[in-house]
């Protein structure tokens, strides 16, 4: 049976501790809404996705693919190439700032191979609130790491000042 977007609703709010009530009181609508997203009558209003998956601790495409970014070592035989995969850093500054850079792994690998930077010192990125907590990210290894078979979100910091860095690999 194919796994619902309700069903992931009540997985993931049972994982939390969470009654209806708790979570319906926590997005300001009804428990019988969230009832309805969970049995598959209804579906959450796209404008309160965001703060859905952030209380259940999840990410928007965990809950409407099901598919997770928790870092996984994937068997040579069911690897995907390089061409295939998708470097994603994602920035969200205290400030308010939020930077979405998507690389293909190949163009990652020319660059590294050449000295170009990729992280706070690439072009139009540099003096964005947040962009600092790359600079310890090694980028050569985390290629290392995806020739090796790891995938998923291989690099998350937070700074004390509230800034998110996110690197995935998928």
């Amino acid at each position: 049976m194919n796994e619902t977007i309700g069903s992931r609703i009540a997985k993931y709010r049972k994982k939390k501790n969470l009654t209806q009530e708790a979570l319906a009181e926590q997005l300001g609508v009804s428990s019988q809404a969230v009832s309805k997203w969970e049995n598959d009558a209804s579906c959450p209003d796209i404008s309160l996705l965001p703060r859905l998956c952030s209380i259940l601790g999840i990410t928007t495409d965990e809950l409407l693919t099901g598919k997770s970014e928790e870092v996984r070592l994937v068997p040579v035989e069911q690897r995907k190439s390089l061409e295939e995969l998708t470097l994603r850093i994602r920035v969200n500054s205290a400030e308010g700032d939020r930077v979405r850079v998507n690389l293909p792994m190949t163009l990652v690998k020319v660059c590294m191979e050449i000295g170009v930077e990729i992280g706070p010192g690439m072009a139009g990125m540099a003096g964005i609130n947040g962009m600092d907590g790359l600079k310890n990210v090694d980028m050569n290894k985390i290629l290392e790491l995806v020739e090796k078979g790891l995938i998923g979100k291989l690099v998350e910091v937070e700074s004390a000042e509230g800034d998110i860095v996110e690197v995935v690999v998928e």
